[in-house]
């Protein structure tokens, strides 16, 4: 069983265009067939469509990334104290054998709100650490950090510049970051600048100056993502812009394709995988995962697989001992193959 921490993307927009189909298709690569990918509502659990905000994601997944088998389900966790709570077992249910996790657009502030401490982050956690990828979007990836930028209220409501306490994803990692989607956002036009998460250069400036000085901010540009490979402690821009890391009033800056060593965000470490998890929910999580994999039939490997298609071609043109010699090459390799009706049918031997 896997103790070692998932893939974590962390995207800006665009998770139903085509630049986010290759993101997801980088994604699913690294993963094996049949992919359990589940699709939080929370974020946008507060507006009455919220049904089909996440839908669009798992329709999107269904449809353009067939060939990857994805077997996705959307996770209602809308709202505390109703019976789409982030707090209710059965809602959260499928977060505990899921291989990809999904939060997207929102309110970054509602997320914390419904999250911080529930049964449905908590989950989220424990999978995270035993290997699922968590790919945040949007609003989900704003609230995942150690200061949450409450882009509603500033934006919409007009409230006074403030961070507010977020979800701290990367804590246990030894990382403080500050995480600002829409980085390059320009949809104010040229009367008014609504980069920076929509909050604008002027504004965020005074933002920052108002966050700790450990805190490292990670802009990241509309349709591009950050994917960070904790095992491997490397990060990576994918997508059609950049990633702006800020820290100590200095900017850097990586493009699309650029890698960089995650410790450029930090003095990563690897914590001790309950940290930070209730020990039920860590053993809960465990033993669905345990279930899973005695579930799942072994997959058998890619020579395998071309011995069996060459043992077929030679069945076809009658050419037996060939066929025979193939099933003993089949054999030796700890498979053996056995001829039905609809084709060969492998089993580990």
């Amino acid at each position: 069983m896997s103790e070692q921490p998932g893939v974590v993307v962390l995207l800006s927009s665009g998770e139903t265009s085509a630049s986010g189909q290759r993101i997801y298709e980088w994604l699913f690569r690294r993963l094996s067939p049949p992919i359990r990918m589940a699709v939080l509502e929370t974020p946008a659990g507060f507006q009455p469509n919220t049904a089909l905000v996440a839908a669009r994601v798992a329709d999107f997944v269904r449809r353009h990334l067939q060939n990857y088998q994805p077997q996705v389900t959307v996770v209602p966790a809308r709202q505390r104290g109703t019976s789409f709570s982030p707090d209710a077992p059965d809602i959260v249910a499928p977060l505990l054998q899921a291989d990809v996790i999904f939060m997207g657009a929102g309110s970054p502030t509602y997320a914390v709100r419904q999250l911080q401490d529930s049964l449905a982050w908590h989950t989220l956690l424990a999978r995270h650490r035993l290997g699922a990828a968590v790919m945040l979007a949007s609003a989900a990836a704003i609230a995942a950090g150690v200061q949450c930028l409450p882009v509603y209220e500033i934006y919409k409501v007009g409230a006074d510049l403030s961070w507010c306490p977020g979800l701290d994803l990367f804590g246990p990692y030894g990382l403080s970051l500050c995480l600002v989607s829409h980085w390059d956002n320009t949809e104010g036009g040229a009367e008014l600048d609504t980069s920076r998460g929509f909050v604008g250069r002027a504004r965020f400036e005074q933002l920052r100056a108002m966050l700790p000085p450990e805190v490292t901010v990670v802009g990241l540009d509309e349709h591009t993502a950050l994917a960070m490979d904790l095992e491997a402690q490397t990060c990576r821009v994918m997508g059609r812009g950049g990633v702006c890391l800020c820290h100590g009033g200095v900017e850097r800056r990586f493009e699309h394709g650029q890698s960089f060593p995650i410790t450029t965000l930090g003095a990563f470490r690897m914590p001790d995988p309950p940290q930070s998890i209730p020990a039920e929910v860590w053993q809960r999580v465990r033993a669905a995962q345990t279930q899973a994999q005695a579930a799942v039939a072994p997959q058998p490997p890619t020579e395998v697989l071309a011995l069996a298609q060459q043992r077929e071609a030679a069945r076809a043109r009658r050419d037996w001992a060939a066929a025979d010699d193939l099933r003993q090459r089949i054999v030796a390799l700890g498979w053996q193959v056995q001829d039905t009706g609809t084709g060969p049918a492998l089993s580990p031997s």
